[in-house]
């Protein structure tokens, strides 16, 4: 090992977070984990995300495999997004991380007010 040189990208922790790891990427992932969602109504349920990151975002999740964008050919034009099976797929981790996040978030709460 004391040869080896660490790479991130040969590191698997790294690529994940290259695709979730931002702020708002897994609250959209888990925005849309029951049902396809227009671009307002991802934005209410988001909260307070400007239209630009949120576009910047849901390109982003698109480009990796995450996201698909339906563009239906109707008046007034209509665009849905949903999760593929590779979104899908991080949702159990999602719902780990806010399982884990119910355990410990009183708990921090109170340290941080001792603190």
């Amino acid at each position: 090992m004391k040869n080896d040189v660490f790479r991130y990208s040969d590191c698997p922790v790294h690529r994940s977070m290259a695709i979730i790891g931002t702020k708002w990427k897994p609250i959209i992932i888990y925005a849309l984990r029951e049902r396809k969602a227009r671009f307002g109504q991802i934005c209410a349920v988001v909260g307070a995300i400007s239209k630009k990151v949120l576009t910047t975002t849901l390109r982003e999740l698109e480009a990796d495999g995450v996201l698909l964008r339906e563009e239906f050919k109707e008046l007034p034009p209509r665009v849905e997004y949903s999760l593929t099976e590779k979104g899908l797929a991080l949702i159990p981790i999602i719902l780990k991380l806010a399982e884990w996040d119910d355990v410990y978030h009183q708990a921090d709460t109170v340290q941080r007010e001792e603190y």
